[in-house]
């Protein structure tokens, strides 16, 4: 078949991969200069791959998606060349004593709604000093099974060297897109099906036909860290008054600090306040961090509808897929086999040799 797809972000570059993979055709629109200019949200990203911690803000279908993802990735990750920083060795969240009735909240609620083998497992301070040594200062920690990270800074530009033979067409935006077609660069392209994975892109410049009306952005915020006498092996989330701060260890010692949302459109750089009270807050729970240095900050705006769950709409010739939220690489590899099968798009699981 003849494929085009709208959007060149996390779920363009995985659509063009494993479509192009399958023996499709394929045509990716973006208005980036390139692959590696840093437009789509899956840049500003920790990868967290966090089934169980994001029900706190998500339902069973995006927790099912999650794990579904989670072996997904182990495939994807597998195929790709110069294979990307993948782990699943569970993730902690960490309390101070004074935030205790927040974060036992927090953790009833995950009990109610997790399958008993994906529940936080209360660790003791023994426990919590055997597997992560350099975590010092929260009294309260729980172990999440079965979670993990993965590196979106490595995976974006392998996945478009790993997609074979697509046409990208970089700097061109979509203008108007339908029922097996696009129009981008002052021309109107028809294909056998389209993929519109714009996010806010989405948004109807003019008329119906344009995108979806509900999306919106919301804020993430990331620094970028680098610490060589810090160690870490898991991602932590601690459960703050004010944000849910996360810590994601990278390679060659580098960390990811940041927050899971804000409820703004605002793409401006970081602020003063939010440099010092997510970098304080890190500090707290690893005091080795005080000897850190900024390796880069930086901001984007994710996309997300009224309820903050994801969204697939077919229509023939046609499949729009939005709203990933603050769950976009957890979920991306589930929603878009999901969306293949609903489009009847003949493809190979990712584990599968290249067509």
């Amino acid at each position: 078949m003849h494929i085009g797809i709208a959007g060149a972000g996390v779920l363009g570059r995985l659509l063009a991969w494993q479509l192009s993979r399958a023996g499709h055709r394929v045509a990716v629109y973006d208005p980036a200069d390139g692959p590696l200019a840093r437009g789509a949200a899956g840049w500003t990203a920790a990868g967290m791959l966090s089934p169980s911690a994001e029900l706190e803000c998500a339902d069973l279908g995006v927790f099912q998606d999650g794990l579904d993802s989670i072996s997904l990735w182990a495939e994807i990750v597998a195929a790709l060349p110069d294979a990307p920083d993948f782990d699943c060795q569970g993730s902690l969240l960490l309390a101070h004593r004074g935030d205790g009735g927040a974060a036992h909240r927090l953790v009833d609620l995950i009990e109610r709604k997790a399958p008993e083998e994906h529940r936080p497992q209360q660790l003791s301070a023994h426990d919590l000093s055997r597997l992560e040594p350099d975590i010092h200062g929260p009294s309260l920690a729980w172990f999440l099974p079965h979670e993990g990270a993965i590196n979106p800074l490595q995976l974006m530009p392998a996945l478009h060297a790993g997609a074979q033979g697509v046409d990208w067409h970089w700097g061109q935006p979509v203008d108007d897109i339908g029922e097996g077609f696009l129009a981008a660069g002052g021309k109107r392209h028809t294909f056998d099906h389209v993929f519109d994975v714009r996010g806010l892109g989405q948004r109807p410049a003019s008329g119906p036909a344009a995108g979806c009306a509900d999306v919106r952005g919301v804020r993430g915020e990331i620094f970028l860290m680098r610490a060589p006498d810090v160690r870490l092996s898991r991602p932590v989330r601690l459960l703050h008054p004010r944000h849910r701060v996360y810590i994601v260890p990278r390679h060659d010692h580098h960390f990811i600090i940041g927050a899971s949302e804000i409820e703004s459109e605002d793409r401006s750089p970081v602020s003063l306040r939010s440099t010092v009270e997510l970098l304080a807050a890190a500090h707290s729970v690893l005091p080795g961090l005080a000897e850190a240095r900024l390796v880069m900050a930086d901001t984007n705006l994710r996309p997300a509808l009224r309820d903050n769950l994801p969204r697939i709409e077919q229509a023939a010739g046609l499949t729009r897929i939005n709203g990933l939220f603050r769950h976009g690489w957890m979920i991306a590899p589930a929603m878009v086999a999901r969306a293949l099968r609903q489009a009847d798009i003949p493809f190979s699981p990712p584990g599968a040799p290249a067509a």
